[in-house]
């Protein structure tokens, strides 16, 4: 049995804190044998650094994704290649630094493979089809035979996006969790065929909040259609919100799916 803990989007401060504060309870509560996050916000709202990545790895984060932020850090352009453990969206032109899946071994051998796609539907910069995408990811890798279990996260906007993909590809991945929206759903279950899905597993952050960020500049935007200031982070404390996964190791079928939540409540 593979276990395995997901928590997703870090914003912020906040967010990293939270990570921090609440990573280790959860940890001795689940043991999982993979520890994964999204955390393309983490660097004031908007990307992620070098840095960040190394804080949240002493933290007990074993592989990072990310999302249509991953860019907005400059410098990330050259880190991103030196570290196998972080990941960007894999339908991004192939051009670009960076990988869209790893491939992790665990000490007893199994093999997980991490992929991390991004949708379509009103979504900025528009990437190439992530169905297509997965589908000659699945070319390399069979559960049951090279790996041992396929995890996506699968960074999208619209629910009836992320649910498609889950089901198109239900019984050929372990488990499509998705990110990007900030606010966890409550549909979190497992497909017919073993496949085990959330349309968005919400954000590690401040929910005092807009999807994260400070109320007064979030609310200036959509109430009189302008803004005098730039989106930062929202600072109060924060909430960890992710989900846990068992999956045979055998099939590579999800068995078990629980939401997580841990700190101030939602």
């Amino acid at each position: 049995m593979i276990k395995l803990l997901f928590c997703g989007d870090i914003v912020g401060r906040s967010g990293r804190q939270a990570v921090v504060d609440h990573l280790p309870a959860l940890k001795e509560k689940y043991s999982p044998d993979l520890t994964i996050m999204n955390a393309e916000n983490a660097a004031r709202g908007m990307g992620i650094t070098g840095k960040i990545c190394n804080e949240l790895y002493a933290a007990g984060v074993d592989i990072i994704t990310t999302g249509n932020h991953v860019w907005d850090n400059k410098d990330i352009f050259k880190y991103i290649n030196e570290d196998p453990r972080l990941v960007r969206p894999g339908n991004y032109p192939d051009k670009l630094p960076g990988k869209g899946s790893t491939l992790l071994e665990l000490p007893n051998g199994e093999k997980i493979l991490i992929a991390n796609l991004m949708g379509q539907l009103f979504m900025s910069p528009q990437l190439n089809s992530p169905f297509e995408k997965m589908e000659k990811i699945l070319e390399r890798y069979t559960m049951g035979k090279n790996v041992q279990a396929i995890f996506v996260d699968f960074h999208a906007e619209v629910t009836s996006e992320k649910q498609s993909f889950a089901n198109y590809f239900d019984g050929k991945i372990s488990a499509m969790i998705g990110t990007h929206t900030h606010t966890p759903t409550a549909d979190e279950r497992i497909l017919p065929k073993g496949t085990a899905m959330q349309t968005d597993t919400g954000m590690c952050g401040d929910y005092k909040s807009v999807i994260g960020m400070q109320l007064e500049i979030s609310l200036e935007r959509f109430s009189n259609k302008y803004s005098t200031g730039r989106l930062s982070p929202a600072e109060g404390p924060g909430t960890l919100c992710g989900i846990y996964i068992e999956i045979d190791s055998t099939t590579g079928h999800a068995k078990k799916i629980e939401r997580v939540l841990a700190g101030e409540p939602l």
